[in-house]
């Protein structure tokens, strides 16, 4: 126990929060087991603004009354964590690729059809001028939606991808207060 805390105080960088029970960490709505329980949205609210800051390796901190401290429910607790930790990263991670590789689709989709709008200009009949008049702005909007896509909403969606990044990596401690 000793060596937990000692660990724990050499690093700044750490994110430490000041709980009354275990039960601040879960949904009060949620009668299952610590094993299975949903975290509560104030911890998670919490966790993100600690971690927003802090580089990719901390320690979370999680500071229970000695008295109040039950070793067999800090393991199934710490598992818990880990897995919602493990679950969301996976999901936000597969999130990102798929947005970041469906922009590029749109994007060299919208440049090939640039192409065929291309060789459609100097052609005659009133089919080509017809496949013209659709190509060049649906080549247009395919090229910048993907940019977009690729740029702008991948973005976007990085804060929750980094959230659940930091917290699968960080290391779970209970410590006395």
């Amino acid at each position: 126990m000793v060596k937990e805390e000692k660990k724990g105080e050499l690093n700044v960088d750490n994110i430490s929060l000041v709980l009354n029970s275990y039960n601040d960490i879960f949904s009060s709505f949620d009668p299952r087991v610590y094993s299975e329980k949903a975290l509560s949205d104030d911890f998670l609210i919490e966790c993100e603004k600690a971690a927003v800051d802090k580089e990719e390796d901390f320690e979370l901190r999680l500071l229970i009354p000695r008295h109040k401290r039950n070793i067999n429910d800090e393991i199934k607790i710490k598992k818990r964590l880990k897995s919602h930790f493990q679950k969301h990263f996976d999901k936000e991670s597969k999130k990102v690729k798929a947005i970041r590789r469906e922009g590029l689709i749109w994007f060299f989709v919208g440049a090939i059809v640039m192409v065929a709008a291309t060789f459609l200009y100097n052609q005659e009949g009133f089919w080509f001028n017809l496949l013209f008049i659709m190509a060049e702005p649906a080549s247009w909007f395919m090229f910048w939606e993907g940019l977009y896509k690729v740029f702008i909403e991948y973005k976007a969606n990085l804060d929750d991808y980094e959230f659940y990044k930091k917290m699968n990596k960080a290391q779970i401690y209970f410590l006395n207060y």
